[in-house]
């Protein structure tokens, strides 16, 4: 088996290289949910909204949501759905 000498300029690109590629994936990745059912704390954050202001879309049944056992799940594109469908465009 022969030795190959690993330099620190390949080290130095293959650290680059693998950077690029974490990069790469992020950027892909970004702005994305991976999971199809979010818990409350989730769907707050992602909206950007109160606990009282989550509570009255699912009361006035603007947001759907599945409750087992107690805890509350909404899918992720229902969201997506409800935020696109109440989109509004001004016209200035």
């Amino acid at each position: 088996m022969p030795t190959s000498i690993i330099t620190t300029d390949d080290l130095r690109e293959f650290k680059m290289e693998l950077l690029d590629d974490i990069k790469e994936l992020l950027n892909s990745q970004s702005g994305h949910i991976t999971k199809r059912w979010l818990k409350s704390p989730e769907v707050k954050k992602l909206l950007g909204i109160s606990s009282g202001t989550l509570q009255n879309l699912r009361i006035n049944g603007t947001l759907p949501y599945t409750k087992v056992g107690g805890v509350l799940y909404y899918d992720y594109e229902e969201i997506m759905s409800v935020m696109e469908n109440n989109k509004i465009h001004n016209k200035f």
